[in-house]
C-alpha cells in the first residue's frame, strides 16, 4: 500500500502502552506495558513541556539513539550488532519521522553495508530496521529512495543459499513490508511474488506425498517468506488474482491450494498456520470476484481443515495444540460458512476491529515489525493508522508525570495539615464554652 503523496503532519508522540497480551480463545486483544526508553516528546526530539521527568526522558533515547546511529557504521561487528539493536528498541517505542529526516541516509547505509558484508546475527538485526524505516518516513520520496537502495540487497540475500536462515526469514519480513509500503506497480509486485514462492515451496509435499522434511530453521524462512508474500497478495484487485490463479501467468506465483494443503501437513507449527491463514486470505480475495470460487476444491480443503481443527495429538505440545486448533476453527468457520473472524483490540480508548483475513494480516505483519511498540504506532502513526483504516489520530488526555503527581500529594498534604489545625482549635473553643 503506497503512501499518499500528501506529507503527514508531524504528531506528538505519547506514552502509551505497548506491550500487547492476548488471550488464545478469546476474539479480543488487551494490551499493555511501559516504555522503557523515557517519557515521551515531540516526533522530532523537541519536548513541548518544561516538566523535569519528560525533558530527561526525551534526551535519554535521543542521545541513545544518535550514538547508535554513529556506531552503525563502527569496525567492530558487536558494535554494529549493539547499535542495530538500539536503534530497534528506539524506532519501536517510539514515534520520530521528523527527528529521522535528517538522520535517514545515514542509518540506510550502515544497513546496506551490514547486510552486503555481514553475516548471520549483524544481517539479521540490520534487516529488522527497514520496516521501522519504512514504517516512520512519511514523505514519498525518502520510500521511493529506499525501494531503490534496499530491494536489490534485500532480494540477494533472501535467494543467497549460504546465508543464515534467521537472516534470510528476516530479509524476507522486511521485503514484504518495504514493498507493500513503496511499490504499487503490478510489474514489479509479481516478480518478487515469484521469488517468495520458490522459497516457501521448501514446505510444499514431497514428491511422494509425505510432509516436508525441513528443519525448524528453514521452516521459520518458509513461513516468513509466505507470510510476505500473503502481504503482496492484499495488493492485488480480485479479478487479476484470479486470472493468475487460473492461467498460465500465475505459473511459480501463485500456489494452488493443493500445494498449501500440503504446506498445512509440515510438523512446524508456523508453517502450518501460515498456510492455513493464506488460504482464507485467498478465498476471501477470489470470493470478492466469484461466488463459487473454487467450489471443486472445498470439499478436500475443509477435510484437512478440520483434522488440524480438532487436533489431539500429544506429541505437539500443549500451547502448540491450543493455538492451532483456535487458529483453523476461525479458517473452517470462514470456509464452510463465508464468515471471517472478528478481533477486537484495545489500546488507550481506541478500539481496532479486524473483520477481514486481509486486514487481519496487515495488522499481523505490522505487529512482528513492531513488536512491543504497536500502541503506540497504532495511536500516533498516520501510515499505520491509515492501513488499519483507524481515521486520524485522537488526542488522548495527557497522563500527570511524577512530578506533577508529586506536586499534588504536597498541596493536599499542606490543605489537610491546614484543616486539621483549624478544626483543633474549634474543638478548643466548644471544649471551653461546655466548661
Amino acid at each position: 500500500m503506497p503512501r499518499n503523496k500528501k506529507k503527514h503532519a508531524a504528531e506528538q508522540s505519547n506514552d502509551l502502552s505497548d506491550d500487547e497480551t492476548s488471550n488464545d480463545n478469546a476474539s479480543t486483544y488487551s494490551c499493555h506495558s511501559e516504555t522503557q526508553l523515557g517519557d515521551g516528546g515531540g516526533p522530532n526530539g523537541s519536548v513541548e513541556s518544561s516538566e523535569p521527568g519528560e525533558s530527561a526522558g526525551v534526551e535519554k533515547y535521543e542521545e541513545k539513539l544518535l550514538q547508535a546511529i554513529e556506531n552503525a557504521s563502527d569496525k567492530a561487528q558487536q558494535t554494529r550488532i549493539n547499535a542495530f539493536q538500539t536503534i530497534n528498541e528506539v524506532l519501536v517505542h517510539h514515534y520520530i519521522p521528523d527527528f529521522l529526516e535528517d538522520r535517514k541516509v545515514t542509518v540506510m547505509d550502515a544497513v546496506e553495508k551490514s547486510l552486503r558484508r555481514g553475516k548471520g546475527v549483524e544481517q539479521s538485526w540490520a534487516a529488522r530496521i527497514i520496516p521501522l524505516l519504512v514504517i516512520q518516513i512519511e514523505a514519498l520520496e525518502d520510500i521511493v529512495e529506499l525501494v531503490t537502495v534496499l530491494k536489490p540487497v534485500l532480494l540477494s540475500t533472501v535467494q543467497d543459499g549460504s546465508a543464515a536462515y534467521d537472516a534470510r526469514a528476516k530479509c524476507c519480513a522486511a521485503l514484504g513490508l518495504l514493498c507493500f509500503v513503496g511499490v504499487d506497480d503490478l510489474g514489479e509486485i509479481l516478480p518478487l511474488m515469484k521469488v517468495l514462492h520458490s522459497i516457501f515451496a521448501g514446505s510444499f509435499l514431497k514428491g511422494d506425498n509425505s510432509p516436508s522434511g525441513a528443519s525448524s530453521e528453514a521452516g521459520a524462512l518458509h513461513s516468513a517468506a509466505l507470510s510476505a508474500w500473503s502481504l503482496l497478495l492484499t495488493l492485488l484487485p480480485p479479478g487479476e488474482f484470479v486470472a493468475l490463479l487460473g492461467g498460465c501467468a500465475g505459473a511459480g506465483v501463485v500456489p494452488s491450494v493443493r500445494q498449501l494443503v500440503g504446506m498445512m501437513q509440515s510438523p512446524i507449527l508456523e508453517v502450518r498456520m501460515v498456510a492455513g491463514e493464506t488460504l482464507a486470505l485467498m478465498f476471501e480475495l477470489g470470493r470478492h470476484h466469484d461466488d463459487e470460487f473454487l467450489e471443486e476444491e472445498l470439499p478436500d480443503l475443509i477435510e484437512a481443515t478440520q483434522k488440524l481443527a480438532t487436533d489431539a495429538h500429544k506429541y505437539r505440545a500443549k500451547r502448540d495444540r491450543k493455538v492451532q486448533r483456535a487458529t483453523f476453527r476461525d479458517v473452517l468457520r470462514y470456509l464452510e460458512e463465508d464468515i471471517s473472524p472478528e478481533i477486537s483490540i484495545k489500546f488507550g480508548r481506541q478500539l481496532l476491529v479486524l473483520d477481514t483475513w486481509a486486514i487481519h494480516h496487515q495488522y499481523t505483519c505490522l505487529r512482528t515489525a513492531l513488536g512491543f511498540g504497536m500502541n503506540v504506532h497504532l495511536a500516533e502513526n498516520a501510515f499505520v493508522r491509515e492501513v488499519l483504516q483507524l481515521g486520524p489520530k485522537v488526542d488522548e488526555p495527557r497522563r500527570p508525570y511524577r512530578s506533577e503527581k508529586a506536586e499534588q500529594r504536597f498541596i493536599n498534604a499542606a490543605a489537610f495539615k491546614a484543616r486539621t489545625i483549624s478544626r483543633g482549635k474549634n474543638r478548643d473553643k466548644r471544649s471551653f464554652a461546655l466548661n
